[in-house]
């Protein structure tokens, strides 16, 4: 195996299509942006409902990011899945499949499960911006589109969980947005090893790149 764990047939089949197995060899700090999902109680906290115990292991990576990228000059923004009462109305396919509404209230604005986990470090100069569906570049669930074409941003590092739910769709969607995609393998997580890689290989596969904090780090050296 390899530094991503992926088989290496699958990445022997990448070089022979597209020549090489990662897309994104330089980051311009200016244009660039962390977006650090959904690192908050509800997900990452002990005890809590929709708990995912790998992603508690994430937050000194997820740090060692957001702090390259504010050296850098480059931009950190985290997102906060949000699900007030009038968006499960809103959303009204979500709840049969996914449980009742008392649920999802404790990632409600306002609430402790929504708040980001204690062990990430927010700066003064970072951005919050909520979102209200998996995705946060689908219609109606954030302004963060908006916000990145202000500050010119066209290149996107993810981090954060569950890898293959709200990370995966916010890469999947940002690359049909025209975003360059990075999806740090070791600064995300999700229930299983097996949904994490796969969802993964379905990103590098396609829809952006994948690396390792320590490679992601050595771009923003390069600048």
């Amino acid at each position: 195996m390899n530094d991503l764990d992926f088989p290496q047939d699958f990445l022997d089949n990448l070089t022979s299509a597209r020549g090489r197995v990662h897309v994104i060899d330089q980051l311009i700090p200016a244009k660039t942006a962390l977006l650090v999902i959904d690192m908050q109680n509800f997900f990452v906290e002990q005890g809590q409902a929709l708990e995912v115990p790998a992603a508690r292991e994430l937050a000194p990576n997820i740090n060692r990011l957001a702090q390259a990228m504010r050296d850098s000059g480059g931009t950190v923004i985290w997102i906060q899945m949000t699900l007030n009462d009038a968006d499960l109305d809103r959303w009204s396919v979500f709840l049969p499949a996914n449980g009742s509404r008392a649920r999802f209230q404790p990632v409600a604005d306002g609430e402790y499960g929504h708040q980001i986990w204690k062990e990430m470090t927010v700066m003064p100069e970072d951005l919050i911006v909520q979102k209200r569906r998996f995705s946060a570049f689908i219609q109606g669930s954030s302004d963060l589109h908006k916000i990145l074409q202000e500050r010119g941003i066209d290149t996107l590092i993810i981090a954060g969980t569950l890898t293959n739910v709200c990370c995966e769709s916010t890469a999947r969607d940002a690359m049909m947005l025209n975003y360059r995609i990075l999806m740090v393998a070791d600064a995300n997580a999700t229930i299983t090893e097996e949904a994490h890689r796969a969802a993964l290989m379905n990103i590098l596969f396609v829809f952006g790149d994948v690396q390792t904090t320590k490679d992601v780090i050595k771009l923003f050296k390069k600048t």
